[in-house]
């Protein structure tokens, strides 16, 4: 099976990292964005010009047509669907009674949902080929709560749940699937919550420092190559240490 590799989220932090790292080790990338088409074609120019295969593509994952269409366009320009990367998301604080029915609702979609979408748009290539890996990209609260992070954080949780069944359920096909869950990873997501927090939560994390979105691709491409080919259902806690 040829390696081709959709990454949703792919034009920003974690998912560009993974992108780029895929891309330079003979992964043709389709780099999903939904809003940040410049980020996208920047980077899909700067891989192009390094003989790396990559193309771009706009969809909102909480839409399965468009993700049905993106999965489509990548098989016609590079063939069928051996990889994805599914990192698009969303996050935001908030106090739970503070939530309406719509935020929770757009968390949902396009954290979990948008998983589910992308999933079953690439699962008929691998289900064909008997092979492939499915990574998703969780975090550290998916696995332990945070205050005013209630939300997001149900929605990581059920990115674990839905990791660990699909597994179970695909792994006599041969396809992988497993989870990586980062811990505070210095990208824009969150840059939003200014320097003093952020130097604080440096201090909190045992190893003394933010994670980067390199570090996050390591663990992606990890997953995705053979190196893990006897790994399955698993999560990966790349945060530092910091829910030690």
């Amino acid at each position: 099976m040829d390696k081709v590799a959709i990454i949703t989220g792919g034009s920003r932090g974690i998912g560009r990292a993974a992108a780029r790292r895929l891309a330079h080790s003979g992964y043709a990338v389709c780099i999903n964005y939904r809003e940040r088409r410049d980020a996208a074609e920047q980077l899909c120019d700067e891989l192009t010009a390094a003989g790396c295969r990559a193309m771009t593509w706009q969809a909102d994952v909480a839409d399965a047509s468009a993700v049905g269409a993106m999965a489509n366009a990548v098989r016609e320009a590079f063939g069928p669907i051996s990889l994805l990367v599914s990192n698009a998301g969303i996050a935001g604080q908030m106090q739970f009674q503070d939530v309406t029915e719509a935020q929770w609702n757009r968390y949902f979609d396009v954290n979990v949902k948008g998983a589910f979408n992308a999933v079953q748009a690439v699962l008929p290539d691998m289900l064909h080929a008997h092979a492939g890996s499915i990574v998703t990209v969780s975090s550290m609260w998916g696995l332990r709560g945070a205050s005013c992070e209630v939300v997001y954080s149900a929605t990581k949780a059920a990115l674990i749940g839905l990791t660990r069944s699909l597994a179970m359920e695909l792994a006599p096909t041969g396809i992988r699937v497993n989870c990586v869950c980062p811990g505070v990873i210095n990208t824009d997501m969150v840059q939003v919550l200014g320097q003093e927090t952020l130097d604080e939560l440096a201090h909190m994390t045992p190893l003394g420092r933010l994670g980067t979105p390199e570090d996050i691709a390591a663990a992606i491409c990890y997953f995705a190559s053979d190196e893990s080919s006897f790994v399955t259902g698993q999560v990966l806690t790349a945060d530092g240490g910091f829910i030690l």
